[in-house]
């Protein structure tokens, strides 16, 4: 892609300013380092007008975002400040029109819509020995801790599918319980149809090494139903890497409010937990949904999208030689 003489020195200018490395921020710009630093020796030696460019015939290139699209991406990023450059950039081309993480990042940059985030970001450490190929082969649970003004500590149980994220189930408890981990599972069974399907294989359990977890108890439950149990290594909880994001990404979230009825505290964690499924893209999935990976429907979505992407590609090459040849 070819840039004005412009263009070149704010993207200087972006990365100079930025907070992050130079390599994270020309990687989300989409750059080369060489090109970058090619432009930068030029600019220092010679300012703007080093950075033109003398091969002849230099017009504006045909991929350029055009100004409608612009003003449409920024729009979005307001109406959605807590989404990143490359969750608006899926986004968006889910909406019909296909615009890169990379278009997206540069195009929030220069209007200073790029900020650090109010939250911690975790990356999990999903990668076993032996990973997951298919849902329904590792269920991982766990408990974390939240808390209702003038209640005090309630404590939610999750079953989160290993291969595709998918919060299968969940319940808000008093304690923790084995009671309170069989009947999550129950729940998990009953919403993953495994509760009357006949399969081969049932899921494994990954879970620490809570009292409730190594409990006479669950153990009797597991046996009752079929299903293998595997515990993490005692004080590494990263063996359980995407519960451990997943908690996080809910805290993040769910948190920014206070709660004042155990029941309110439900309702926002049902909410926010649909969006995860239904609505929230996963970097690590390929940016689709846990929903579209547990179902299997994730192809399906890619293929829209590569559609998506050919025919803005195709719209922007006709009108930018329409726009030529006048």
């Amino acid at each position: 892609m070819r840039y004005s003489a412009s263009e070149k020195r704010e993207i200087i200018e972006l990365v100079e300013r930025s907070s992050l490395p130079v390599r994270r921020t020309l990687d989300k710009l989409g750059i080369p380092k060489s090109t970058f630093y090619g432009w930068y020796e030029r600019y220092r030696e010679g300012g703007d007008e080093a950075l033109s460019d003398t091969r002849p015939n230099c017009n504006p290139v045909w991929n350029r975002l055009p100004k409608k699209v612009r003003k449409s991406i920024l729009a979005l990023a307001l109406e959605r400040p807590e989404l990143s450059a490359r969750e608006l950039a899926v986004l968006y081309t889910e909406r019909g029109y296909f615009v890169s993480e990379s278009s997206v990042y540069r195009l929030l940059k220069a209007h200073d819509l790029i900020t650090s985030p109010a939250f911690i970001l975790m990356k999990a450490a999903d990668k076993f020995q032996h990973p997951t190929t298919a849902p329904n082969q590792l269920w991982q649970t766990d408990f974390t801790y939240l808390k209702v003004i003038g209640w005090g500590w309630f404590y939610l149980s999750t079953v989160l599918d290993d291969y595709s994220r998918y919060v299968l189930a969940w319940k808000l408890c008093d304690g923790m319980r084995a009671r309170d981990v069989s009947d999550t599972l129950d729940l998990a069974l009953k919403s993953s149809g495994l509760e009357t399907a006949t399969v081969k294989h049932r899921p494994r359990l990954l879970s620490d090494n809570g009292p409730s977890y190594v409990s006479a108890e669950l153990k009797d439950w597991l046996d009752d139903h079929g299903m293998g149990h595997t515990r993490g290594r005692p004080y590494h909880p990263m063996t359980q890497g995407k519960i451990e994001r997943w908690h996080r990404s809910m805290k993040n979230q769910v948190l920014l409010e206070n709660y004042y009825l155990p029941g309110d505290l439900e309702a926002r964690l049902g909410e926010f937990i649909n969006y995860y499924n239904t609505q929230r893209y996963h970097e690590s999935l390929n940016n689709l949904t846990p929903e579209d990976v547990y179902t299997g429907r994730g192809q399906t979505v890619l293929n829209r999208r590569m559609k998506i992407k050919q025919k803005t590609i195709a719209e922007r090459r006709r009108l930018y030689y329409k726009q030529k040849a006048a």
